[in-house]
């Protein structure tokens, strides 16, 4: 038996008190969820949950078990840390996921400001969305990552919510190119290129919630992971791209939105390592991802703006 894996489908049902948000979390459907609790509860001999089509709850061994198998996770986690150090001799890591239109300039000055900070450590970035990070912190796949919210950040560590206000991307001729600022309304008609939904749900709702509370209901959105294909989509003519600021190229340029009704929110993430060391080294990495966003994207922070937690329903797509 895979208990390892067990006790990880176990703490994600008992944490959540429902298989299906449990079965999202872990990335895998219900049923094979089900079928993992029920092997569980066959090799230790007792029942873990009680099922109703109502509600799941802990049974008193449920309870008893539930801080020992959190206590042997984090524990095997340490092990794949420590195994992980020993391969790379002295050198550790500091795994991190990084959002895919983060730009160039960003993720280098970023690699440069870690390397100054902790020349004893090797940074492993990984381009992936918000919710394959989160799903990757929880796994403890990930140490940390910079994540756009809204999203589900239960048992993640958060750093300053920095805030981006988001204009529009428009084809150089368009009537509103010349404009020092457009409204969303002024959009009306006009296609929409923004990221990939499955990259940042929560955002994306978000994103196309406010556009139609301003007036803006695009007839089609396409979708861009890199502000390079966004720029080509925009050149076409049909569509507009609502992204932060930008540098004008050929063809196309960035105007504020009035108002700035959209902004997006983003911060580093973390789950909390009880070895020190490693802890110390994540929370490195937050402080120059931190200071490095500030700098060369202009994220400001927003004081006072906890980040809001939401987990799209799994048969609706609907924000809970």
């Amino acid at each position: 038996m895979n208990l390892v894996g067990h006790l990880n489908c176990f703490v994600a049902v008992a944490e959540e008190l429902h298989f299906g948000r449990a079965a999202e979390r872990l990335g895998m459907a219900q049923p094979p969820l089900s079928q993992r609790i029920q092997r569980l509860e066959r090799e230790l001999g007792v029942r873990l949950l009680d099922r109703s089509s109502r509600r799941v709850e802990l049974t008193a061994p449920g309870r008893l078990l539930l801080d020992e198998a959190r206590d042997i996770l984090t524990r095997v986690d340490r092990i794949y840390s420590v195994a992980e150090r020993a391969r790379l001799g002295e050198v550790g890591a500091v795994r991190a996921g990084l959002p895919s239109d983060l730009g160039g300039p960003i993720v280098a000055a970023l690699i440069a400001a870690f390397r100054e900070r902790r020349p004893d450590l090797r940074l492993d970035l990984r381009e992936t969305g918000t919710a394959e990070q989160v799903r990757a912190l929880a796994d403890g796949a990930l140490d940390a990552g910079i994540v756009r919210h809204p999203c589900d950040t239960r048992g993640l560590e958060l750093g300053p919510l920095l805030g981006q206000p988001v204009g529009v991307l428009l084809p150089a001729g368009s009537d509103l190119a010349e404009a020092p600022e457009v409204h969303l309304a002024d959009l009306a008609g006009r296609e929409l290129v923004a990221f990939p939904r499955d990259e940042a749900p929560g955002a994306y709702d978000e994103l196309l919630a406010a556009c139609r509370r301003h007036g803006y209901a695009p007839p089609a959105v396409h979708e861009a992971r890199h502000r390079q294909f966004a720029s080509g989509l925009v050149l076409a003519g049909t569509a507009v791209a609502l992204v932060p600021r930008t540098d004008d190229s050929a063809g196309v340029t960035w105007r504020p939105l009035a108002g700035e009704p959209l902004t997006w929110r983003t911060s580093c993430a973390w789950r909390r390592a009880r070895d020190p060391e490693h802890a110390r080294a994540i929370a490195d990495f937050a402080a120059v991802a931190t200071a490095v966003l500030r700098g060369e994207a202009g994220m400001a922070p927003l004081d006072g703006a906890p980040a809001r937690r939401v987990v799209p329903r799994p048969a609706s797509g609907f924000l809970a």
